[in-house]
């Protein structure tokens, strides 16, 4: 049985609640996106002396990231018997689908571990459309 509630609670009225929140992991580095073709050359005016090597008014350029990605793993709470929890690997996704899928998992919770690919296919369905992976 799978419910959809707002609780971070781990315990209903004696029974076991299983619950779910994504952690990021990356990417950060500013060559992954550069790589990909995800960013653009953009210039910003130094407004003060903290930058090394930089005064105020020297305009620096550099690589703005245009479409923001994530990756990281699913935190399972809650599993009897596991006191740091599970988790299962998350691969790169757009950062939109990444939020949608933080705030899908922040809602649901039931009584047993729901398996991976049957959390990313709930995901999709209640999302309406499939997650855009990252190209490796």
């Amino acid at each position: 049985m799978t419910v959809i509630f707002d609780a971070r609670r781990h315990r209903l009225d004696g029974i076991v609640v299983i619950s779910y929140s994504t952690n990021m992991m990356g990417p950060w580095h500013t060559s992954w996106y550069v790589e990909r073709g995800l960013t653009r050359k953009a210039t910003r005016v130094v407004t003060t002396d903290v930058i090394k090597g930089y005064s105020p008014g020297d305009v620096i350029e550099y690589d703005e990231i245009t479409t923001h990605y994530a990756g990281g793993r699913i935190d399972i709470r809650g599993v009897p018997n596991e006191p740091w929890g599970l988790e299962y690997s998350l691969a790169v996704m757009h950062g939109e689908d990444w939020n949608a899928l933080g705030d899908f998992l922040d809602r649901l919770s039931g009584e047993k571990v729901v398996p991976y690919e049957s959390l990313i296919m709930l995901f999709e369905a209640q999302y309406g459309r499939k997650i855009r992976w990252a190209i490796r």
